[in-house]
């Protein structure tokens, strides 16, 4: 089951806490030896691979109030320990711990930070 989002730009979509949105990469329909596999097949598995493509801002980091000490800025401002992924990471994931969602077309995987396995990151790529 998946959900479908409407709207027109991907950058106005924000990520919450530990979240990671995920593009899947287009599953193989054959084997090695040219089988071709059922529709299903691929979708049942338990580990998938895609490209990260939006990160949440992390684990949040409650507020320290020191009453006494009232010489430090009183800041209320959330801070957050970052995430690991970064944008065009390739990840390795688990898949039932992900919610499927629909946006202009696309398909792509939330999964929180805890589910993925793995990280493939090419600094060529960046370069």
């Amino acid at each position: 089951m998946s959900l479908e989002l409407g709207g027109k730009n991907l950058e106005k979509m924000i990520l919450v806490g530990d979240r990671v949105l995920i593009k899947p990469k287009t599953p193989h329909d054959k084997t090695k030896s040219g089988l071709f596999l059922p529709p299903g097949v691929q979708e049942r598995e338990s580990i998938q691979i895609g490209y990260v493509v939006k990160v949440g801002p992390g684990y949040p980091i409650p507020a320290v109030n020191e009453l006494d000490e009232p010489w430090k800025d009183k800041s209320d401002e959330v801070k957050y320990v970052p995430l690991q992924p970064k944008e065009g990471d390739e990840a390795v994931y688990l898949q039932k711990s992900g919610w499927e969602i629909e946006f202009n077309q696309d398909k792509f995987v939330i999964v929180p930070h805890s589910a993925i396995l793995m990280l493939i990151r090419d600094e060529s790529l960046f370069k």
